[in-house]
């Protein structure tokens, strides 16, 4: 279970960029499997549809996420409560299970520089390579960013 400090002092503005990080429960690897992968990239697409955010960078790992995002309206909760309803209930369907999918809340960090921006979004690409599932950022196939490499 998420510790209570994770939401003490949460504060989220529009137009300010976030860097996300959630895990699956129990640390389940969903995402070790492509089709997995799939739908949870939907997701995220829904939200940057829905016009909740605007996505700069993101990693899938097998156990959890990293999504570098500018909050576009609403408020990191609310992005959050929609990716997280939107993939567990797509990931359960398709997975043929009912139940909670993620861990309770997140981990959220403001990008307050440019230069803080390209280090989170290199962190979250370099992820991979750190994890032993890529031999170079660039390379791992569950990993993007808006911008060239």
């Amino acid at each position: 279970m998420a510790s209570p400090r994770l939401r003490y002092g949460r504060y989220s503005r529009t137009g300010n960029v976030y860097r996300l990080t959630t895990v699956t429960l129990r640390r389940e690897p969903f995402f070790a499997d492509a089709a997995n992968v799939a739908i949870l990239i939907d997701a995220l697409r829904f939200v940057e549809r829905a016009g909740l955010s605007y996505s700069l960078t993101w990693g899938v790992m097998p156990d959890h996420l990293h999504w570098l995002m500018e909050l576009q309206k609403g408020t990191l909760a609310e992005c959050m409560s929609l990716f997280k309803s939107r993939s567990s209930r797509l990931l359960n369907q398709q997975l043929g299970r009912r139940g909670a999918l993620w861990q309770h809340g997140y981990h959220d960090h403001a990008v307050r520089t440019d230069e803080s921006l390209h280090e989170k979004a290199m962190y979250i690409l370099a992820n991979p390579v750190r994890a032993g599932l890529a031999c170079e950022v660039g390379e791992y196939p569950y990993a993007w960013c808006r911008w060239p490499l």
